[in-house]
């Protein structure tokens, strides 16, 4: 499984403009709504109930929201590209540019934790955050999220 697997063109939005972190997730919430057919409020509550759990402002720019609805059949995704990095409470202390969402159904099985795990890793790549900032349409990001690998764990 890829986030290529999770991902469609019509769920990723770049150049969105927020103030802070609340606009932020409503614009995800938007995203899912209009993408896969669910309830942008619902969508929004579940977004904001997991950030008061803590933040998931990963580092380096990148954050990955999730939360579980109903109307869902499998693990989807949004990838959106802020114009303005915001605040997010990120675990660097840095603002975050480049978020994926990760939505669930109610009742999912670990599946949604292990596509978390491989988003997560995958967004620690600086090659792939470089290029993620610099595409220019939905289709290239989609192209670039479908090819990219996990990237391996070094030895120290």
């Amino acid at each position: 499984m890829t986030i290529g697997d999770l991902l469609e063109p019509g769920a990723i939005t770049l150049r969105v403009n927020a103030a802070n972190k609340r606009q932020v997730l409503g614009v995800m919430a938007d995203v899912a709504a209009r993408a896969f057919g669910v309830d942008a409020d619902e969508a929004l509550d579940g977004l904001v109930e997991r950030e008061a759990a803590g933040s998931t402002g990963v580092g380096q720019g990148v954050a990955v929201p999730h939360a579980r609805l109903s109307g869902l059949d499998r693990v989807r995704a949004v990838f959106m590209r802020l114009e303005t990095p915001v605040a997010f409470g990120a675990v660097d202390d840095k603002p975050v540019d480049l978020l994926v969402a990760l939505f669930a159904p109610k009742d999912a099985d670990s599946s949604h934790l292990r596509a978390l795990a491989r988003v997560s890793r995958m967004m620690r790549q600086p090659d792939l955050r470089e290029q993620l900032r610099k595409a220019r349409s939905a289709d290239a990001v989609h192209v670039l999220l479908a090819q990219a690998q996990e990237s391996k764990p070094t030895a120290a």
